[in-house]
């Protein structure tokens, strides 16, 4: 008998297998070292104490995440849309404590940023959202993490969403994710084109992971387009983690970094 794996071209799957290893490399993978809490002591302004490697969470210069506000960015009209290229595959959900994060292997697709493919990897979910737009902070933000297959650089797509009708992608993993623990669970193929994007407006900005070691040199790209998601879902998504992680979203940092806003001409009236 096949299995769902046996679908999956041998080459691409270790392939991918090795990029997820050099993302784990990148990010933290365990909750224990670091907290949101402050009281704990280890909360986020004490991130660049815990560990020697974690120094650029204390003096990094460009710090994710941030507050995009409209006096500080560059509009970029009439450019090229964002180009994605996702595709059904294999899929896995883990509980990493801190969140919950989704994981594609073998070939789900790349998004093309300036010509350069990121493939990707995985993706996972902050709430509150991380990320602000003039102060405003929404409900639940999902990072879309992809990694260039040369240069090991991360691109990540960050979407907002506020209560509303439910999300498709965490509809079809809501029964998945409070089953899910330390090891990776096999979900079947997952096609990533449940994200809906739904916006061709945009911003783009170089910072950093938003959790331990806070490396740099992050391309992120943050739709306009808030999306909705239900309460139910981002509580499942809050109960699941371990305790004192059901808010999981790093301080907006004190960044002077450039941002620049992307809209296209032909709908600079829509969003």
């Amino acid at each position: 008998m096949q299995t769902l794996l046996s679908f999956i071209p041998h080459k691409d799957f270790f392939i991918m297998t090795i990029w997820i290893l050099v993302l784990s490399n990148k990010e933290v993978q365990e909750e224990s070292p670091f907290a949101y809490l402050e009281d704990t002591g280890k909360g986020p302004t004490k991130w660049g104490n815990i560990d020697p490697l974690w120094k650029a969470c204390r003096n990094g210069k460009l710090q994710s995440p941030i507050d995009l506000l409209n006096r500080r960015v560059q509009v970029i009209r009439n450019y090229n849309k964002l180009k994605r290229n996702y595709k059904p595959a294999q899929a896995f959900v883990k509980n990493r404590g801190h969140d919950i994060m989704v994981i594609w292997k073998g070939n789900a697709g790349y998004i093309d940023i300036n010509g350069t493919r990121y493939n990707l990897i995985q993706g996972h979910w902050h709430s509150p959202s991380e990320h602000t737009f003039n102060g405003t902070r929404y409900d639940l933000e999902l990072h879309i993490v992809h990694i260039n297959p040369i240069t090991n650089k991360i691109a990540a797509i960050g979407i907002v969403y506020k209560y509303g009708h439910p999300d498709p992608l965490l509809t079809e993993l809501f029964h998945h994710i409070k089953s899910a623990g330390k090891e990776e669970k096999p979900l079947g193929i997952i096609d990533p084109g449940l994200i809906k994007f739904g916006s061709r407006k945009y911003y783009r900005y170089i910072g950093s992971l938003t959790v331990p070691p806070c490396t740099e040199g992050v391309t992120w790209t943050i739709l306009k387009k808030v999306r909705t998601v239900s309460r139910e879902q981002v509580r499942e998504l809050r109960e699941a983690v371990h305790d004192g992680f059901e808010s999981n979203a790093r301080p907006t940092q004190n960044s002077k970094i450039p941002v620049q806003f992307y809209i296209p001409k032909e709908s600079e009236a829509s969003s």
